[in-house]
């Protein structure tokens, strides 16, 4: 059983495009009326819009932040700040600004609005990391964690390819050591993992296009992932390596992570292949520590701590350097194995990773998705990127051989045979392996006080017959009646009428109108409007539990694996109201066999309700000997937006 401790850091967080111009009431929110503004040199488009934003709340400004947080500069900072008596700390700018303006944060306790440009992170974390006399120390404190971030997507839109790169990986290598720290548990576990799939999707589509506002936004939502994970737990052996190589050898922060992350993930690959192998899914590769450097060499980022400036009599020291002090990591940390890890990164070399077979499968999937990189619409290019990481993902994973592949496109050819206009195999088969389910989760199940929906199924015939209120739609097939009364509101409880409602269902062997050659017409269908009281009703009979066909691939499939293909009784309801979202959905007998077993598992506990047995006087005087049964159900439908 998995044990751990979660501890959130308490962080408001304002992301969008165009976001910075509600810089000045996040100012105002935090009570501060005279702010000292933190910029770098090369951000003068940023610092002009955050200057216009701030407008009379802009008290002095500071552009010397330099790399590593040297605290000679955070004194020059102070100087200015004291000076101005202000009252709160505004940051524009990347790691370096950042790590400034948490400095000061630290030194006077005064409240931080940042505004990252850059993928860091560290706008989010209770972390700073200082030089001073050629060392970087690193301290932890709620006083660090700013109080604000303002995630505009515009200032990152100019920010150029290669540091892009950089600064991506850097965030990158945040959620990887996030997986493997001494402090993991499941919420951070799954931003991490989010972290990389939309890192790994992003870098690309900018490379083909560095202004696709699309890829910036999905890469600056990474890096804030990214960053929480940063926050919340303990980082291992590649930070510890980038401080060393950064605050003693002067190093490039970003460039550095970006160089090391692939030999550091290597190195502790052994001790955590569970790990490696999720991250390897999250990135569509089949090795993750070789699968990151393809990436970055891909994309023309550093792959060498020798083109960094790093001198290789220096690399003996980082790695004393580095285990001088104990601090977690999932692997038993020496200075023979750091050195080794140090003069791969320092010459480039590819980490070892899977055989060349694999190596050349890796490229054949990159240059796949690359094929799509000029697809005109980007949901369209995200989709089907995806789609051939998972499948190559899939096929590698389990050394799938000709025959077997044949097999699977025999399988799916004799599927779309199957099709016909009253036979929908290739449903049958979304629904017999759940994707049915799972889409409709996604898409239908986000609007609370609303009736669930449920999967559409292969049976539905488009147009069914008119009925009257208090029609029967059985047309005379034997069965138990079941009388139907439902009402169809909005979620405040109003009625809901002119709704159009179709119903339909299986007779009482388990077979629909469709599978009967002999039946003349529709029969167990129906379509009704509601009146002004959001109502309808009519008469039926009591569904049964049935077995899908069996007679076509999906049968075939269920027997080869040991399923039975029941489902629970149930019937069909598709619901079309003006103003009001489309509501498919089924209501399933209470007590009904396969409730649990659902073959499509299409069953949900919302919608298994009663249907009543009842004896004696129906309720339009219809005469039935016998025992009946009643079905009172309100449905409660979604408001379209706007």
């Amino acid at each position: 059983m998995r044990r751990f401790v979660y501890t959130s850091h308490p962080a408001r967080v304002v992301f969008g495009a165009g976001t910075a111009g509600h810089l000045g009431a996040e100012v105002e929110r935090l009570g501060c009326s005279r702010v000292l503004l933190l910029t770098g040199g090369t951000l003068a488009a940023a610092s002009a819009r955050v200057r216009e934003a701030l407008g009379g709340l802009l008290a002095a400004e500071f552009d010397g932040a330099a790399m590593h947080t040297p605290v000679e500069v955070t004194q020059r900072a102070l100087d200015v700040l004291r000076e101005a008596s202000v009252d709160g700390i505004v940051a524009v700018g990347g790691g370096s600004t950042t790590g400034l303006s948490k400095a000061l944060a630290l030194r006077t306790g005064l409240p931080q609005v940042v505004l990252p440009t850059t993928y860091a992170g560290s706008e989010v974390t209770p972390v700073l990391g200082e030089t001073q006399d050629g060392r970087k120390v690193t301290r932890s404190s709620p006083d660090i964690l700013p109080e604000t971030v303002i995630y505009d997507v515009d200032f990152t839109l100019t920010l150029p390819l290669p540091l892009t790169v950089t600064s991506g990986v850097n965030a990158l290598a945040h959620a990887v050591e996030a997986l493997y720290s001494a402090d993991a548990n499941p919420v951070t576990d799954r931003q991490a993992l989010d972290a990389i799939s939309r890192i790994a999707r992003a870098l690309p589509r900018l490379a083909a296009d560095p202004a696709d506002p699309e890829a910036r936004a999905d890469l600056l939502h990474a890096a804030w992932l990214a960053g929480t994970c940063l926050a919340t737990v303990g980082m291992g052996l590649h930070h510890k390596l980038c401080h060393t190589l950064g605050g003693s050898f002067d190093l490039p922060h970003a460039a550095t992570h970006t160089v090391l992350l692939p030999h550091a993930m290597a190195h502790n690959a052994p001790a955590v292949p569970d790990v490696m192998r999720r991250i390897a899914d999250a990135l569509g590769v089949p090795d993750a520590p070789s699968g990151v450097y393809d990436l970055i060499a891909s994309l023309g980022g550093p792959t060498s701590l020798r083109d960094l400036g790093m001198p290789e009599s220096g690399l003996a020291r980082a790695a004393e350097l580095a285990v001088s002090t104990p601090y977690p990591n999932p692997r038993e940390l020496t200075t023979e194995g750091i050195a080794e890890l140090l003069a791969g990164a320092w010459h480039g070399r590819r980490p070892e990773g899977p055989p060349a077979t694999e190596a050349k499968l890796a490229r054949l999937t990159e240059q796949v998705v690359a094929s799509f990189a000029q697809t005109p619409d980007p949901r369209v290019r995200t989709l089907l990127s995806d789609l051939v990481r998972h499948l190559h993902t899939f096929v590698t994973a389990h050394d799938v051989t000709d025959a077997e592949w044949q097999h699977a496109i025999d399988f799916l050819t004799r599927t779309g045979e199957t099709c016909s206009p009253t036979r929908q195999e290739f449903v049958l088969l979304s629904d017999t392996l759940g994707v049915s389910s799972a889409v409709d989760l996604l898409t239908n199940s986000r609007t609370p006080h609303t009736t669930p929906s449920a999967v559409l199924g292969p049976f539905y015939v488009a147009g069914p017959p008119d009925t009257p209120h208090g029609g029967d739609i059985s047309g005379g097939l034997p069965g138990t009646p079941l009388w139907v009364d439902a009402r169809f509101t909005d979620t405040a409880g109003a009625p809901v009428g002119d709704a159009v409602v179709d119903v339909w269902q299986a007779n009482e062997d388990g077979f629909y109108d469709v599978q009967l050659p002999d039946l003349e017409g529709p029969v167990l269908r129906g379509r009704l409007r509601t009146d002004a009281e959001g109502r309808i009703t009519f008469w039926s009979i009591l569904p049964s539990e049935y077995p899908i066909p069996e007679d076509g691939p999906v049968g075939q499939m269920l027997k080869a694996t040991g399923r039975h293909p029941f489902r629970a009784p149930h019937l069909h309801f598709m619901v079309d109201a003006p103003g009001h979202h489309r509501l498919v959905t089924q209501l399933f007998v209470s007590g009904g066999a396969y409730l649990d077993s659902d073959t499509v598992f299409g069953v949900k506990d919302e919608l298994v309700v009663d249907f009543a047995p009842q004896t004696g006087p129906t309720p339009d005087g219809r005469p039935v000997d016998g025992e009946w049964r009643r079905l009172a159900y309100t449905f409660r439908l979604a408001p379209l937006a706007g």
